[in-house]
């Protein structure tokens, strides 16, 4: 197996992971009386990163070097993405789900950030093609991503802000 097969078969793989705890903690969210928002934008989300990763498979030839530096820098985000998942606890999901009643969270990344699992998956997204050289793919994904986050974006903000009872914007 190539370099590019095992990195891109890992990130999948932890992508599959996440989805599992995404689906657990949505139930609960919901049995706890969240109501999800956007969920009209959430196939378009999900098809852009399984397109971004089948990209590379299908783009970047097999045996195309790894940049290291590039590949350590991703591997260190990942320590941003899993403060992220450990901050936001049994409310992390691949979803807009929010709880009446219940505040933004406001610890860890987010004492600094209003969305910083977005600008994690931002980072990603760019990052890693240009582990196998590809700046194709990252900068045409970053585009997409960007326009699709621009509407996330704001309909979480709507979405934690109605179901608070907080101004849109609010940053306590």
């Amino acid at each position: 197996m190539s370099a590019l097969w095992l990195v891109v078969s890992l990130v999948a793989l932890q992508r599959l992971a996440e989805l599992a705890y995404a689906r657990r903690n949505e139930r609960r969210l919901r049995a706890e009386g969240g109501v999800e928002a956007g969920a009209g934008h959430y196939p378009l989300i999900a098809g852009l990163h399984l397109a971004w990763l089948a990209s590379m498979l299908l783009h970047v030839p097999a045996d195309e070097p790894v940049r290291g530096l590039y590949l350590i820098a991703y591997l260190a985000l990942q320590g941003a993405r899993a403060w992220v998942m450990a901050s936001l606890g049994r409310n992390w999901t691949t979803r807009v789900i929010a709880v009446p009643g219940r505040p933004p969270v406001r610890r860890g990344p987010y004492r600094y950030l209003k969305h910083p699992n977005y600008l994690v998956v931002a980072v990603e997204i760019a990052l890693l093609p240009l582990v196998f050289g590809a700046w194709r793919i990252a900068v045409i994904y970053s585009a997409l991503n960007a326009i699709l986050l621009w509407h996330r974006i704001r309909v979480e903000n709507r979405a934690l802000a109605a179901a608070s009872g907080e101004a849109p914007g609010y940053r306590g």
